[in-house]
This record gives structure tokens, C-alpha cells and sequence, in this order.
């Protein structure tokens, strides 16, 4: 036995061997030649037609101004203070509930903005703003 030579069983393969992964191709192959005539064979059904944009209903809103008297008007309308709750609860019964945004001159004393959202409060309505001049 001599050190440092080789013999020729020792030489290192140069390819690959091409068989197992032939194998693994041709079984693929006849489980796809299987399923796909079963997949095939379904039941025709008519599906209805329907847009895929969803539908907004948005509410109407409720423009509620206070004058620098602190006069209310409801949607451009001179509203009495004794008339202010009535309307607003009829307004909150309605379906979908409109949107309450109030405007308050600035000059206005902030109570009279106050009870104006008690009395939404009260009736019933949900969603409340403010509305704002942004500063030039």
C-alpha cells in the first residue's frame, strides 16, 4: 500500500446524475394528467352580475349657524330657540342621521354655541363639527 497515489475509482464525478430528477418530472406529470380532467367537471352556474364599487350612501348634512347676536339658523333659515330642539329631533329620526356642522361667528358669546350642541345632544344626533375659515 503506497502513499500519495491514486487510484482511478478515486476520481471525482464531473456529472450529474439526471435519473432521479427525470423521476420526480414524469410522476409530476401523471398526477397532472390525473387532476386536471377532474377539475375540469364542474357545475355550470350563471353567476349574477354585480359592479364592484361600493355603494356611499352619504348622509345630508344640517348647517347650523350662530350669528354674532347669537341668532341660530338652520340650514340658511331663522330658527327660534324654542324651535331649535324639535327640529333637531326630527332631523336625528331620520335614516340614515345627517351630519350637524355648526358655524359660530367669532364674535359670538360661547354659550349660546354650547347649548346649540346640548340641544343636538339631546336630540339624538351623533355626529357634530365645527366649521372653520382656515388663516390667510
Amino acid at each position: 500500500m503506497a502513499f500519495g497515489t491514486q487510484d482511478d475509482t478515486d476520481d471525482v464525478m464531473n456529472e450529474i446524475n439526471m435519473t432521479p430528477m427525470v423521476d420526480i418530472m414524469l410522476v409530476l406529470l401523471i398526477i397532472f394528467i390525473i387532476t386536471v380532467p377532474v377539475l375540469k367537471h364542474s357545475i355550470n352556474v350563471e353567476l349574477p352580475q354585480a359592479s364592484t364599487e361600493a355603494q356611499v350612501i352619504k348622509p345630508e348634512t344640517l348647517r347650523l349657524a350662530v350669528d354674532a347676536q347669537g341668532a341660530y339658523f338652520m340650514d340658511e333659515t331663522p330658527v327660534s330657540d324654542a324651535e331649535l330642539g324639535p327640529r333637531l329631533q326630527a332631523a336625528a329620526a331620520r335614516t340614515p342621521q345627517p351630519e350637524l356642522h355648526i358655524r359660530g361667528d367669532k364674535s359670538v358669546r360661547y354659550e349660546r354655541v354650547v347649548q346649540a350642541m346640548a340641544a343636538a345632544q339631546q336630540a339624538g344626533l351623533k355626529k357634530i363639527g365645527f366649521i372653520t375659515e382656515p388663516k390667510s
